[in-house]
């Protein structure tokens, strides 16, 4: 029988395997709708900038994953992501063939799957107790996530 703080400590680890498994599969859904986009831009500068997201949130999810492994826990995440990355980037398909592959309804696009991305970081982040290397790399991602929605921005305002 456990003791209460044993199942206490386990429910926390449990918790935290949890967090940044939903994390890593959100990053295998990011990833996977920035080589979408890919496919649906012509312009060379903003392949090269879908290229580059798409290998920073294989980097996230590889961090992520490394994470989840030093827990002595195995991701039960899968690389496909998740139904709702699967519906998102089916929405890029059905939404680029209706404005005809328009750079700015990719854009768009990319906008709000990244905002989802920072709101569940932010809310991962904000309730949770988390190790300080735990944190600090969420939160690193997290800025980057910022940034990212940031030069976005200024790309669709070219």
């Amino acid at each position: 029988m456990k003791t209460t703080r044993e199942a206490a400590r386990e429910a926390s680890h449990k918790n935290l395997v949890e967090l940044l498994t939903v994390l890593l599969e959100k990053n295998y859904d990011a990833e996977k709708g920035y080589k979408k986009a890919i496919e649906h831009t012509k312009n060379a500068d903003l392949k090269h900038f879908l290229r580059n997201q798409a290998a920073q949130r294989n980097h996230f999810a590889t961090e992520l994953d490394k994470q989840i492994h030093m827990l002595n826990e195995h991701p039960k995440s899968n690389s496909n992501g998740s139904a709702l990355g699967t519906l998102h980037r089916l929405w890029i398909d059905v939404k680029s063939s209706w404005a005809k592959k328009d750079d700015e309804a990719i854009l768009e696009e990319c906008i709000r799957g990244e905002k989802a991305s920072l709101k569940e970081y932010e809310e991962r982040i904000s309730k949770n107790i988390l190790s300080p290397k735990i944190k600090i790399m969420l939160e690193n991602q997290r800025d980057k996530i910022r940034e990212t929605i940031s030069e976005i921005k200024k790309l669709e305002d070219l």
